[in-house]
């Protein structure tokens, strides 16, 4: 395993490459490892040696970098760890790899054994909350608890954004509008969106970032092999609705928007229904919960998924 360190912009030249102190996150240093062949970035904060572990998941056309507000709050309180999945950010996107649910799941293991961390609670948004499950379902031994946050896999209804990009050309043809349109009429659309209730200023910004990202040819056909495998014309494709007993030993918290366009806040009422130890908290935003709320996101995580550190006796 060969791990190199990235510093952040502004960083002193000939700066030693430790970790971060304790208490103190670094949310701008990206990490890269070599992870079956493959290379694998993430984002790492507060490193408490011997401490609670959390692991965040982005979702689908994203990368860690929707977790950059949230890592040093919780950094705070834990060491935090937000990876690049297989096909996106700075991690490789290999043509032919598997990028179903299951597969990012494994890799997620696969990542904290060669940190050296025998388990995390593991935080999951939208997609990426399908892969938080599937962790808790393959890695019980490895789970300390589940965050689920505007989570996918918890129902088949799904914004048609979503659904129409499973047909083929979709994102190509959207790629083409939005670089061919000019700045003024995005700006008009936008507020058209967000003034008729349709989409949040975060969850355009995050649809924006998206349609950039594809540029990249290996990052398109990524994005369309693991959304295939997840969602097809009439919503969702896979449900953990009729497994969630199987995480009723967990510590489960359940964060959703209530102005989610996106995938409904409905869904999560009806995890919390069959879940009944876990923490429900609806807050008044739309998809992206820790963009517009990451104080509040940071605090819940680390009061119930984080286990308080007992002070060293004096001698």
């Amino acid at each position: 395993m060969t791990v190199h360190q990235e510093y952040p912009r502004g960083a002193p030249a000939g700066a030693a490459p430790g970790r971060a102190e304790l208490g103190r996150a670094e949310p701008g240093r990206v990490h890269r490892l070599q992870l079956h062949g493959d290379q694998i970035a993430y984002r790492e904060a507060g490193r408490h040696s011997g401490g609670p572990v959390v692991l965040l998941v982005h979702g689908l056309a994203s990368d860690s970098g929707t977790w950059r507000r949230v890592l040093p709050l919780l950094g705070r309180r834990a060491h935090v760890l937000a990876p690049d999945l297989l096909g996106s950010g700075r991690s490789a996107k290999p043509a032919g790899a598997d990028y179903s649910v299951g597969a990012h799941a494994a890799r997620l293991r696969d990542l904290l054994r060669a940190l050296g961390l025998p388990s995390a609670s593991v935080v999951g948004h939208s997609f990426g909350g399908g892969v938080a499950m599937s962790f808790g379902y393959q890695f019980p031994e490895r789970t300390d608890g589940l965050g689920l946050v505007a989570s996918g896999g918890l129902g088949a209804e799904l914004t048609m954004v979503l659904r129409a990009a499973t047909v083929p050309g979709a994102l190509l043809a959207a790629r083409a509008v939005a670089a061919a349109s000019p700045q003024w009429l995005h700006r008009m659309a936008g507020r058209a969106a967000t003034g008729l209730g349709l989409a949040g200023g975060a969850d355009l910004d995050a649809l924006g970032n998206a349609i950039r990202g594809f540029a990249e040819p290996g990052a398109r056909e990524a994005f369309l092999r693991t959304l295939r495998g997840a969602v097809g014309w009439s919503g969702q494709r896979l449900t953990a609705l009729d497994r969630l007993e199987l995480l009723a030993e967990l510590p489960v918290l359940l964060v959703a928007g209530r102005r989610d366009s996106c995938i409904p806040h409905e869904h999560t009422l009806r995890a919390h229904a069959q879940l009944p130890g876990s923490r429900l908290e609806l807050l008044d935003t739309g998809h992206f919960p820790h963009h517009e709320q990451p104080d509040t996101v940071a605090r819940l995580i680390a009061e119930f998924l984080v286990p308080a550190v007992a002070a060293p006796r004096a001698s």
